[in-house]
C-alpha cells in the first residue's frame, strides 16, 4: 500500500518555541486515522501542515510519493493543496443557499456550470440534504451544517479529508449519520481520512488506527484512560474536574501537583462487587457499557470518571457481567504512566 504521507523529523516552532516535533509518521492511503491529545498538544498545527497551509520549521513531508517543497510558492502547487480539504469543527457558511455554498469552491476551481450542477446534486444526495438545496446555509441546525461542510469538501474530490472534531457539536442522531458518512466516503471513494476527537468510543468504531499527541510529540500510550490530574501524598490522585480519587500502588512514583496520567486498560484485573474500604491500586465503580471489539470486550466503568478496561472473551464470560454491576478494578505500578 502506497504511503499518503510520510513525515520525517518534522518540527514546527513559533517565536522560537517548539510546538510540534514528529520524528517519523506514516499514514497509508485509503485508511481512517483518529488523532487524540489535550488542547495545546499540537493537533491543529499538525492539521495545518498536512493541509499545506503552513510550512514546517524543519523536516520533510512526502505526499503521495512526492517531496513537498518548504518554500511558500511551492505550497501553492495544485498537486498538493488541492488534494487535501479540511473541515473545521465550527464550519463557516455563507449567508446564501446550500447550493451556492457548495458551488463557490467549484467556481474557484474553474468547473463549468453543467459539471457544477451534477457534482452538487451528487454530494447533496450523499449527505441526505437534497431537499435543502435552496435553503439558507447559515440557518441550518448543527448536524445539518456539519453534513453540508462534508458535502462542500467532497465536491472538490479530495484525496485526503481532515476533520476537526466532526461530531462534537451535533446531536446523537447526527453523530451516527456523520460517522456513517465518513466510513462510506472512505470505503466508496478511497479517501484517506484523519479526524480529531475526544470521544474514545467513536474512534474505536471508526478509525483503522489511532495515535496520540502529548506536548507536540507522538506518544506510545494508548489513547484510552489519559486524564489530567492533581496529586498529593495525603490525598492521593484526583482526576481533575471529575469525582474520582484513588491511591497509587505502594512503591509507585507519584509527582506532586498537576500532571497527566495514563491508566493502562490492559493492566487491570476486574472483580465483581466493591471493597468496603479504599485501598492502594484500587478503583470502584459500576459498569456503564459493554462493547464487543474483535476478540476482546471493552468495559466502561463509571468510577466518577469513565474508565475503560479490556477483557478477553473468557474473562468476560467468567465474570458474567451486566450493565450496572458494581466492580472493583485493581492495578499495579506497571499500569500507571505519567505523561
Amino acid at each position: 500500500m502506497r504511503h499518503q504521507y510520510e513525515l520525517s523529523q518534522l518540527v514546527q516552532s513559533y517565536g522560537g518555541k517548539e510546538v510540534l516535533h514528529i520524528d517519523h509518521l506514516v499514514l497509508e492511503r485509503g485508511r481512517i486515522y483518529g488523532l487524540f491529545g489535550p488542547n495545546g498538544a499540537g493537533k491543529t498545527t499538525l492539521f495545518n501542515l498536512l493541509a499545506f497551509l503552513e510550512t514546517p520549521s524543519s523536516g520533510s513531508i512526502i505526499f503521495d510519493g512526492c517531496t513537498v517543497p518548504r518554500s511558500k510558492p511551492g505550497l501553492r502547487l495544485e498537486k498538493f493543496r488541492r488534494q487535501v480539504v479540511m473541515v473545521d469543527q465550527h464550519p463557516i457558511m455563507f449567508s446564501t443557499s446550500v447550493f451556492k455554498n457548495i458551488e463557490f469552491g467549484l467556481k474557484i476551481r474553474g468547473v463549468g456550470r453543467p459539471g457544477r450542477t451534477e457534482i452538487i446534486r451528487r454530494v447533496l444526495e450523499l449527505v441526505d440534504l437534497s431537499s435543502y438545496a435552496s435553503a439558507r446555509a447559515d440557518q441550518l441546525s448543527g448536524g445539518e451544517t456539519q453534513r453540508l461542510a462534508l458535502a462542500r469538501a467532497l465536491a472538490l474530490s479530495p484525496r485526503v479529508l481532515l476533520c476537526d472534531e466532526p461530531t462534537a457539536n451535533v446531536d446523537v442522531e447526527n453523530q451516527a449519520v456523520i460517522r456513517g458518512l465518513l466510513s462510506r466516503i472512505n470505503r466508496d471513494q478511497g479517501c484517506t481520512i484523519l479526524f480529531t476527537s475526544h470521544d474514545r468510543l467513536q474512534a474505536a468504531g471508526l478509525a483503522d488506527e489511532t495515535f496520540v499527541l502529548e506536548k507536540g510529540r507522538l506518544v506510545s500510550t494508548s489513547h484510552e484512560n489519559i486524564f489530567s490530574c492533581s496529586a498529593a501524598p495525603e490525598q492521593g490522585v484526583c482526576l481533575l474536574q471529575e469525582k474520582t480519587r484513588f491511591f497509587l500502588p505502594r512503591g509507585c512514583l507519584q509527582p506532586l501537583g498537576r500532571s497527566r496520567i495514563h491508566l493502562n486498560p490492559e493492566k487491570y484485573t476486574l472483580e465483581r462487587g466493591p471493597e468496603p474500604t479504599p485501598a492502594p491500586g484500587v478503583l470502584h465503580g459500576r459498569i456503564s457499557l459493554l462493547l464487543e471489539e474483535g476478540e476482546r470486550i471493552r468495559v466502561a466503568v463509571n468510577t466518577g470518571t469513565m474508565v475503560t478496561v479490556f477483557l478477553s472473551r473468557e474473562e468476560y464470560q467468567r465474570h458474567r457481567l451486566l450493565i450496572g454491576d458494581p466492580v472493583t478494578l485493581r492495578f499495579g505500578g506497571d499500569g500507571v504512566e505519567w505523561l
